[in-house]
């Protein structure tokens, strides 16, 4: 940190009288500082210094560099920037340093002898050289030793968050290094600024690429090449959904990467550093294919987990007459008469013990589900047990998507998460697995469309080989958010027994919705398309006009009655113009305005309001909410009305209450208005969905589908007829890298010669 700098900003030096308030998970610290120098602009004996630190530094004296500021609630405050440790020259204010509470063991008169032997220069003489404590009269051993080894720590942690700005990290990201390394900090970042990529939040390639530059590490540098490549690698497989990268693709994006400033990694190069990658087992490279680790083992364990499973024969026989029978006495219980299609879904469920059930809306999944589970009520003997005590188990990816399974089938159902005992503290840590399997005999996990690669394996490594498992999903609909492409997978590599329904049974209530959304799946929108139907509307206008129309569409919907709950809004993108943040912050001022006695918190650049709809956004199977979950905040606490006081936000999700404090506001978001791959799994009355060029990015025709498919009784589409016709011509459901298909194939295959084998020796 250049002198320079230091001197353009204000300066005060105190003493920490005591911690005001401190977030333990980024070191966000507000401190109380008895001021002993400082500028003249404080008319006051103390101030309130706002900024992070690795640790509390209560009851020590700093001096802090930073810049005032007036708070609107607190008053004067001191932002600081960097601090350092403050040692005083000699005199009353040595002794009072050396006996304060950060030395324990060291009164105010032994402070006075230490002073009297070692003179104005005792901290500088006892950090050089411990010994010289020896010569402080009824100084005990032990002492000594916990006064320089005190000394010495706190220099070289002022020492180190000096050295973390200098190299251009802020107070924040400074904090969590030191957090994370302690005292090797220094030892780590300098000898592998990469590192910082995989173990601090916040940190990508470039950042930790521009201090690797300040240390002298050459573009050409092995690290810098097997860190892109890691970084290239990861990012690609989060933000795409890749389960793997072609060489020659992975190869090219770190290209692009790597040299930014110049020209000198070369192809070659990179293949070099992927072969030692793998060899060192950092990635998995296989047939030109390259894996993150965690994905390449999921990947592999899934499909030698379903193997294992259609593997199994001795699934319970029974006679086609005790089929037809049972079927005809469903019937006639439940007063419906099943298609052929459905009949053959329920009779697959019995005979096979793992099977797909695809269909859009409206073509009677709800329906086969029931039938099945009826199905092996009777055949099974289950008949006489109540509900809950079913060996049935009823899963879905997300919280919405399970309460609404239950509430389409009348039986109890759970998240995938939940079912697995994931308990929140250790995301690698699931209470069943194969060695402690699930309990049940028949599993049907609905929305499977959703579940990407890891959670798929998590799932089919818990399930016996006794359980009979049905799989549910609409393969038109998007792929899951995390890697992967599961269902699709599934269905491609023709392993596992498929039965698709077609026939739409809800037309006969008359919806135009899902008329359009099989119109969407195959590729084409009806010349009727922009002409109003009783559920459906087509509002044209442009990106610069589609805020204010969807405001007015909103509007006429409050007028009926509707209230925001009921209403939501769907767009492909969270930035722009009519991205979802500024459609949220709108539609926040329409369904939910400030008014006086309405608490709100600010969190960000959002203002929290008592009544606004929010949404999860990460799994908390402690408190039993998942993302995806849409509740409301009931009310914004303040234990009390002063500067140390926390601030408790209540949300309710259907009932269940969830406390969140202001640094964990983190985990949810504004939902009148929410991403399309958020709202999967869910359906709400009306839907809104803006689409224009600007989104051109994301206009793809299984978004579309999917945002179609959420409404329930009423869709509004907005916007520009190109980007509508873009969207339904670019279907591309395929287009991420998977492996999983062909390892199915391949194993069936392999299963199958096996048998044939087995049959010409016996």
């Amino acid at each position: 940190m250049s002198e320079d700098w230091k001197s353009s900003m204000s300066k005060i030096t105190g003493t920490v009288s005591h911690v005001i308030f401190r977030n333990e998970t980024n070191g966000y610290t507000v401190l109380n500082v008895d001021i002993d120098e400082a500028a003249p602009v404080i008319d006051a004996p103390s101030i309130a210094v706002v900024g992070h630190f690795p640790s509390p530094p209560e009851g020590e004296m700093l001096t802090f560099f930073g810049h005032y500021r007036e708070h609107a609630r607190y008053g004067q405050q001191f932002n600081m920037e960097l601090y350092e440790q403050y040692i005083p020259r000699g005199g009353a204010a040595l002794i009072q340093y050396l006996s304060s509470q950060r030395f324990p063991g060291i009164g105010r008169k032994t402070a006075a002898r230490i002073v009297e032997t070692l003179g104005d220069s005792a901290i500088d003489k006892i950090i050089n050289d411990p010994s010289c404590l020896s010569n402080v009269p009824e100084l005990k051993r032990r002492q000594a030793e916990t006064l320089a080894e005190q000394l010495v720590e706190e220099q070289e942690l002022a020492g180190v968050m000096s050295r973390l700005i200098t190299y251009g990290f802020g107070t924040e990201l400074a904090t969590k290094i030191i957090q994370q390394y302690e005292s090797e900090t220094l030892q780590v970042v300098e000898k592998d600024p990469y590192q910082l990529i995989q173990d601090i939040e916040g940190i990508g390639f470039q950042k930790a690429d521009e201090l690797g530059m300040q240390l002298g590490i050459e573009a050409t540098s092995e690290k810098r090449l097997k860190s892109g490549l890691l970084f290239s690698l990861s990012q690609i497989s989060q933000s795409v959904g890749h389960v793997y990268l072609p060489e020659n693709v992975w190869v090219e994006e770190t290209l692009q990467l790597l040299n930014y400033r110049s020209r000198e990694v070369n192809e070659e190069m990179l293949l070099e550093s992927i072969l030692k990658l793998a060899e060192e087992g950092a990635v998995a490279v296989q047939e030109g294919r390259g894996y993150m680790l965690s994905l390449y083992f999921a990947e592999k364990g899934l499909a030698t987990s379903i193997q294992r499973i259609m593997d199994t024969k001795d699934q319970e026989a029974f006679s086609e007459d005790l089929f037809l029978q049972t079927l005809g006495e469903m019937e006639e219980a439940f007063k419906i008469t099943y298609a052929d299609r459905q009949k053959e879904a329920v009779e697959l469920a019995l005979k096979s013990p793992l099977m797909i059930l695809t269909g859009g809306p409206g073509t009677g999944k709800t329906t086969v589900i029931r039938a099945i589970v009826e199905m092996f009520k009777r055949i099974r003997g289950w008949a006489s047990r109540k509900e809950k005590n079913l060996p049935v188990l009823l899963a879905a990816p997300t919280g919405r998507a399970a309460k609404r399974m239950a509430e389409t089938t009348g039986l109890p159902a759970y998240t995938i998460h939940k079912w697995l005992g994931w308990r929140g503290e250790d995301e690698e840590y699931l209470e069943h697995d194969e060695e402690n399997p699930l309990d049940g005999e028949l599993l049907i996990v609905d929305e499977a469309s959703m579940i990407d690669v890891w959670l798929a394996n998590q799932l089919f490594k818990a399930i016996p080989s006794h359980m009979q498992v049905v799989i549910v999903g609409d393969e038109d609909q998007l792929p899951s958010v995390g890697p992967g492409q599961v269902l699709g997978d599934l269905l491609r590599s023709q392993a596992v027994p498929a039965v698709s329904l077609s026939a739409v049974y809800r037309q006969a209530e008359g919806s135009s919705i899902i008329d359009l959304a099989h119109a969407l799946k195959e590729g084409h929108l009806s010349a009727e398309f922009t002409k109003p139907k009783p559920d459906r509307s087509f509002i044209p206008c442009n990106g610069m006009n589609m805020t204010d129309m969807v405001k007015q569409i909103c509007e006429k919907a409050m007028n009926k009655g509707y209230t925001a709950r009921e209403i939501q809004v769907l767009a492909p993108m969270y930035k722009g113009p009519s991205g979802i943040h500024l459609l949220n912050e709108m539609l926040q001022e329409l369904f939910n305005p400030p008014a006086q006695g309405k608490r709100s918190i600010k969190y960000g650049e959002v203002n929290y309001r008592q009544g606004d709809i929010v949404l999860q956004l990460v799994n908390n199977p402690e408190d039993n909410v998942f993302n995806g979950d849409r509740g409301e905040i009931v009310a914004i606490l303040k234990e009390k009305e002063s500067e140390d006081s926390k601030e408790k936000v209540v949300v309710s999700f259907d009932g269940i209450e969830v406390n969140y404090e202001k640094q964990d506001l983190k985990q949810i978001m504004l939902a009148y208005c929410s991403s399309i791959h958020k709202a999967q799994g869910s359906e709400f009355p009306i839907v809104i969905v803006p689409l224009s060029m600007s989104y051109h990015r994301m206009l793809k025709r299984n978004l579309l589908y999917t945002a179609v498919t959420r409404a329930r009784d009423s869709l509004v589409l907005v916007g520009e007829r190109r980007a509508f016709d873009i969207a339904v011509n670019n279907n591309d459901q395929n287009s991420r890298y998977s492996h999983l298909h062909v390892r199915l194939a391949d194993e069936e295959e392999a299963s199958s010669k096996h048998e044939g084998h087995k049959s010409e020796l016996y």
